[in-house]
């Protein structure tokens, strides 16, 4: 049986190269105080041995510690809830790393609260993630925090014109006409109208979700007519009442996209008027909900974005960029799923 290779270390280094382990980390670091031809000794060593420095254990040597804060929606939303739940998977993670996280349960509709949330973490943190609204109030509580020298990073919904420094989340008008595609695909040449019900258009990923929606579905499927977009707020209720609504207004309705939350209230209108069956529903997010009315039927197909990656890249590029290490943009990028019944995890 083979054993398995030690990993290189620093101190490997410095004595393939005959220098102290100070002068190897001199190097290293890009430090001043090594003249050029030690320094290409150490560089020559690292490439002979294929020496990957070991950040965290770098950083814990150093002795640097970071704290951030992660800004997420108070309220039902089932979807945030398992966001809020990764999120603390994701601080035993960072702790590891010598990084702690402090979740914050905002009120994200009301522009002035999600403001002075923000504005009052100036001073107390090295980085946020934040779920954000795209309003002038809040742009500038993100602006005044980089200017404070806080990374900010946007999550699930972008606010791109303030000064953020990454978006963490899918690409939302990609999943908006990907959910028109489905529907007109579905819906296989039938004539009728289309409900969509957003959270609200204030949330930048649910007017971008819309646009790519109505852009697909009026460019390639005519023969479907989007009905007036109602704003249901994410609130069970309201999409319940709202959905009756168009089932009793809209004797055509073919078919419904629900671009936020709320899914169970829809799923609860069309189960009662005995509509689900005839009823196209696409939505997002697949929680215990939404799994259970695609395995009943209610449910025709679901636009899903890992909770738990979003979580751990927005994680990873704040602690890289605070601790001023390569991030890599592949391992970032969010991908949309599509889920029906048949494929289901």
């Amino acid at each position: 049986m083979s054993r398995p290779l030690s990993r290189i270390t620093l101190q490997d280094v410095a004595r393939e190269a005959g220098v102290s382990l100070a002068t190897a980390d001199r190097v290293l670091n890009g430090r001043a105080g090594v003249r050029g031809p030690t320094i290409e000794r150490v560089r020559d060593a690292v490439a002979r041995l294929g020496y990957r420095p070991n950040a965290a254990a770098a950083r814990l040597a150093r002795g640097a510690h970071y704290r951030f804060c992660f800004v997420l929606p108070a309220g039902p939303n089932v979807f945030m809830r398992m966001l809020a739940e990764q999120v603390a998977n994701t601080a035993n993670w960072l702790a590891v790393n010598n990084a702690y996280i402090d979740t914050l349960h905002v009120d994200v509709f009301a522009p002035e609260t999600l403001a002075s949330a923000l504005e009052g973490l100036i001073g107390h943190y090295d980085g946020v993630a934040v779920v954000a609204l795209d309003h002038p109030r809040v742009r500038a509580a993100i602006d005044d925090l980089t200017a404070s020298g806080i990374a900010v990073v946007t999550l699930v919904s972008d606010v791109p014109s303030s000064h953020r420094l990454h978006y963490v989340g899918i690409d939302n008008i990609a999943a908006g006409r990907t959910a028109a595609t489905l529907l007109g695909r579905f819906a296989g040449g039938r004539r009728g109208t289309i409900g969509l019900i957003v959270g609200t258009p204030a949330l930048r990923d649910h007017a971008e979700r819309q646009f790519g929606f109505t852009q697909v579905l009026a460019g390639e499927y005519p023969a479907l007519k989007v009905l007036p977009v109602q704003e249901s707020l994410d609130e069970d209720e309201r999409t319940e009442t709202i959905t009756r609504t168009m089932l009793r207004e809209a004797p055509d309705l073919v078919g419904l996209y629900n671009v936020g939350a709320g899914n169970r209230g829809i799923a609860a209108a069309l189960s009662s008027a005995n509509r689900a069956s005839e009823t196209l529903f696409v939505g997002h997010d697949l929680t215990e909900d939404t799994r259970r009315f695609l395995l009943r039927g209610v449910m025709d197909a679901v636009i899903n974005q890992d909770a738990g990656h979003q979580s751990r890249s927005a994680a990873r590029v704040l602690l890289a960029h605070c601790a001023g290490e390569p991030l890599f943009s592949e391992q970032e990028r969010i991908r949309i799923d599509i889920f029906v019944r048949d494929n289901l995890p």
